[in-house]
């Protein structure tokens, strides 16, 4: 029986219960969510040969991460608004078609300007397609266990994509191609956009306006200053098309708090940041993310440009960090029920930080699995810790009417945070290797690994401090939280 446009795409409408395209449903949605997501990352074990391909600069190939993730981000939220007024089941389709075309011209790119070009069209579509895809699903399983069921298997993939992206890029960089991480989006977007076409069922549509000018004025705003913090990475601090970028930045920034101020129906209600707990579960995740993308992002380099590992090695060699992240995402659910959310997350901030803390050891005579196994294990345990009782501590309270701008604002500061934190780290990647030492003695190919493992290094050491960050915002999202349980054994013992 086909479900009525008032009732879920994948339910029963005279049960409540999934119907019989329930599964295929849920796999087009989820299998969405998982190439939008590990499209962040596919690319990344593929910088180097990108760099021979094209002829990136070091500084400039983070572009290559952060023309997808700012687009991504920047856009989201706009396209949440689009869904709700044009339909989200046109409006899903639309943003899958426009990301399969963009991987397509990616794949095809001859020039590192049209490969960047594509990479932000990917973006959009992204942006365009991931929260009709979450609403999709909501409004597809009723509440209950198969609802439940559901949105953890999307969890997952929306927490673990990223690193998958690393292992599916290394594999086809080192089989095929790197072309290949942009190329094998084309048949999976085609089946998913034809599976949509017959078995997802169009939403209601409602009245209300896009307001266009605060998500142009925010992603120009954040774009100018990652291209700012790039820039300085090259050209220094008193460049003037650095200072103007900045300025720019900052000009961008305060109009857009400006315009959502007055706008009737603004993309980021600026209520959401009276919460303090949700204002600084929000500040933690920017910080998170900042680490966790500039450490894959250097990582990445260090084990290429150092130890010579070939793209699928690796890949490879960010396993451990894979299975513990899925492992522990996986248990997160019942140790919260047990030990609280904020044990979770205080644990999670100790292990990320020590684990970023650790690699600020890495150095060019550093050894895989002396030097980076064991600072993966952590971060990869710490995050899975964090991320779930995170997310349940920036949607808490709020408002029904605020409920998909809170949620899809979470995901947008998961992008941004990894394009800012990117470029921070790259300035100080480029600072450190141009005022590296040269070697007493050594080749080419020996002055350029000890320069790598210079910037590289001192990458590593800005990364701590956001790991640090987190830190220090956790614990002051949980002392609320700690004060309270100090108070009920207190009153229990009297």
């Amino acid at each position: 029986m086909s479900a009525s446009p008032q009732a879920p795409a994948g339910a029963d409408t005279r049960s409540g219960t999934p119907g019989r395209h329930a599964t295929i449903l849920l796999s087009v949605i989820v299998v969405t969510q998982l190439m939008v997501v590990l499209d962040a990352t596919v690319v990344t074990i593929a910088m180097p040969k990108i760099q021979q391909t094209l002829g990136f600069s070091t500084s400039a190939l983070s572009w290559v991460q952060n023309a997808y993730a700012l687009a991504f981000g920047g856009l989201m939220l706009l396209g949440a608004r689009a869904g709700d007024i044009l339909g989200r089941r046109r409006v899903f389709i639309s943003g899958v078609s426009v990301f399969t075309l963009a991987s397509l011209l990616g794949g095809l790119a001859q020039s590192a300007e049209l490969l960047l070009a594509a990479r932000a069209l990917q973006g959009i579509g992204g942006a365009i397609a991931a929260p009709a895809a979450l609403t999709l699903l909501i409004m597809s399983f009723p509440e209950g266990r198969e609802r439940t069921k559901a949105l953890g298997l999307y969890s997952l993939v929306s927490s673990g994509g990223a690193s998958v992206g690393l292992l599916l890029g290394g594999a086809l960089t080192d089989w095929v191609s790197w072309r290949w991480g942009l190329f094998i989006n084309v048949p999976i977007g085609a089946v998913l956009v034809l599976a949509a076409r017959r078995y997802l069922t169009e939403t209601p549509t409602r009245s209300g306006r896009f307001d266009i000018v605060g998500a142009l004025t925010s992603t120009l705003g954040i774009t100018a200053l990652v291209y700012g913090f790039i820039r300085v990475a090259s050209e220094g601090w008193s460049d003037p098309v650095t200072v103007a970028a900045f300025a720019a930045g900052v000009v961008l920034m305060a109009a857009f708090v400006l315009v959502e101020r007055r706008a009737e129906q603004p993309i980021t209600p600026l209520r959401l940041f009276v919460h303090r707990e949700r204002s600084l579960a929000y500040l933690t995740m920017l910080f998170l993310v900042g680490a966790m993308f500039g450490m894959f992002f250097f990582l990445t380099q260090f084990l290429q440009g150092v130890l010579h590992f070939g793209p699928l090695q690796a890949g490879l060699a960010f396993l451990p960090l894979t299975l513990v992240l899925f492992a522990t995402i996986r248990l997160v659910p019942r140790l919260v029920e047990r030990l609280g959310a904020a044990r979770m997350m205080l644990s999670g901030a100790v292990l990320v930080a020590a684990g970023m803390l650790w690699l600020t050891r890495i150095g060019e005579h550093s050894e895989y699995l002396t030097a980076v196994v064991g600072p993966l294990l952590l971060f990869g345990l710490g995050a899975g810790l964090i991320f779930v009782p995170l997310t349940s501590s920036a949607l808490a309270g709020v408002a029904s009417e605020d409920a998909g701008a809170a949620s899809g604002l979470l995901n947008v500061l998961q992008q941004v945070g990894g394009a800012l934190g990117l470029a921070i780290l790259v300035t100080v990647f480029g600072t450190a290797s141009r005022s590296a030492a040269p070697l007493p003695a050594g080749g080419p190919a020996e002055q350029a690994r000890h320069v790598l493992s210079e910037g590289i290094g001192a990458a590593f050491v800005a990364s701590s401090v956001f790991a640090v960050l987190t830190l220090a915002a956790v614990l002051l999202t949980v002392r609320p939280w700690v004060r309270a349980a100090v108070a009920r054994t207190r009153s229990t013992a009297a």
